[in-house]
């Protein structure tokens, strides 16, 4: 078990331990750090006698390691799909995806861009330990790229509709632009974790006991690890796509709104970025990055390894 997965065991046990952690691990700041101060600050936290002599240090490399290094194989993610990068590039995809575009295509080629890095994040943070080669991973990319191409157009259906059927009338306008998009981007980031993430839950991932060691390649362990974190992602962009339009409704009947309506569109999308910067770490810790599975839940030949009634298993991201 690699070492920051230990300490997602020691100090992730509540929400709202988890809450602070990952308030501390998303500052982007981290993002300028270099591949060798990385590693370097991964090393350091394996090393006791150094961080017992430096406790500022040993912190600053325990942050660094965990928003940089991939807690199930120990290697250095790309930035772009680090945690502390989620919200300064996905903030204005999911800004873009949410406006009402004059067209099709505008609509179409925001919602590319917003589940082709929803893809890639999924995939960067995946339980790597499921991978069995060439074959399997020329299925899952084209998997990956079949999820893509329909969430785009599955993601850009209330565009069409107005566009193709002319829609005019204010009451369908508001259900199509402000209604149907909350279950519609929940639906569809929870679609995105659970294909990129299939292999997880048809190969099964690694399972360990409570010293951490492997005790085996579980298919439940991986379909529980895929389902939390397809209901986490669905919570972020469903929340993020209601708060802002229940602010907007209750907002129109104030006066200034009235009297400028013009900052009806700016207010949307600012609020938009907000509930989506705070629901990130929100919805990060509504689960525990080192899950547990109960012995009755697992195959027949890891039962016996439970020992304690239960097993850890890396959730991913």
């Amino acid at each position: 078990m690699d070492i920051n997965l230990l300490y997602w065991k020691n100090e992730g046990k509540t929400f709202l331990s988890r809450l602070r952690l990952w308030f501390n691990i998303l500052d982007p700041s981290s993002l300028l750090c270099s591949d060798a101060e990385i590693e370097n600050a991964h090393s350091l936290i394996g090393s006791v006698e150094t961080m017992v002599q430096d406790e500022k240090a040993g912190d600053a490399a325990w942050v660094l390691s965990l928003s940089s290094v991939h807690a199930g194989t120990g290697a250095i993610l790309p930035a772009v799909f680090r945690p502390q990068a989620f919200l300064p590039i996905s903030a204005p995809l999911v800004v873009a995806s949410f406006l009402p575009h004059s067209g099709v295509k505008p609509a179409l080629f925001w919602q590319f861009l917003l589940q082709s890095y929803s893809a890639g994040f999924n995939h960067a943070n995946r339980n790597a330990s499921s991978d069995k080669g060439i074959k399997t991973s020329l299925k899952q990319g084209l998997l990956i790229v079949g999820s893509v191409a329909y969430a785009t157009c599955a993601g850009a259906i209330p565009q069409i509709v107005i566009q193709r059927l002319s829609m005019s009338s204010p009451a369908v306008q508001m259900f199509f632009r402000s209604v149907l998009p909350i279950p519609l981007s929940a639906s569809l980031a929870y679609f995105n974790v659970v294909i990129v993430r299939s292999e997880e839950s048809e190969n099964g991932i690694q399972v360990f006991d409570s010293n951490g060691n492997s005790v085996g390649i579980s298919q439940a362990a991986g379909a529980k690890a895929v389902r939390e974190t397809a209901l986490s992602r669905a919570a972020l962009l469903g929340t993020t796509a209601a708060v802002p339009n229940l602010l907007i409704f209750l907002l129109q009947k104030a006066r200034f709104l009235q009297r400028s309506p013009l900052l009806v569109a700016p207010i949307r999308h600012i609020s938009t970025a907000i509930v989506l910067g705070l629901m990130i770490p929100v919805s990060f810790s509504l689960y525990p990055q080192l899950g547990t599975i109960k012995k009755e839940k697992l195959e027949k030949e890891l039962e016996t390894a439970a020992v304690s009634g239960e097993l850890f298993y890396h959730r991913g991201l």
